[in-house]
């Protein structure tokens, strides 16, 4: 399975991308939003974890354009931002879902993110689904 991260903050693409290879995904990762739709017109992906604050064009104008496209590769919104606003804008635009970003090694979040991820794209990921239902159950 194929992802690609687009992340413009250096560690947190690293960390993420560090993540997806320890669970055996092969992992294509960028830093802006021209970037991206250069890596999607040449590489097709089973999923894409798109920031939203990126330089240049930002995550939204991505999605958008990918989705004008007619591409409909998974993708899922990163980002650190509190507000739902974002989040609904990105759904409104054709993102399959959002992930938080900046938690660099929250054991917790990582878990809800490998869920998401398990769900989107319909695979297995360390027990994920489980381990999550288990901590929320627990809150």
């Amino acid at each position: 399975m194929r992802i690609l991260v687009v992340e413009d903050e250096k560690d947190l693409r690293n960390i993420i991308k560090k993540r997806l290879v320890r669970e055996h995904y092969s992992v294509d990762a960028c830093g802006d939003g021209e970037e991206a739709l250069d890596y999607m017109e040449m590489t097709s992906y089973d999923g894409v974890l798109l920031d939203i604050m990126l330089p240049g064009k930002d995550g939204f104008a991505v999605l958008k354009e990918v989705r004008q496209m007619g591409n409909d590769t998974p993708i899922l919104l990163l980002t650190a931002r509190d507000g739902i606003e974002d989040r609904v804008k990105g759904l409104n635009l054709g993102a399959d879902d959002y992930l938080r970003s900046g938690y660099k090694n929250c054991d917790k979040s990582w878990k809800r993110d490998q869920f998401v991820v398990k769900r989107i794209y319909g695979v297995r990921m360390s027990d994920a689904e489980s381990e999550y239902r288990d901590d929320e159950a627990a809150d």
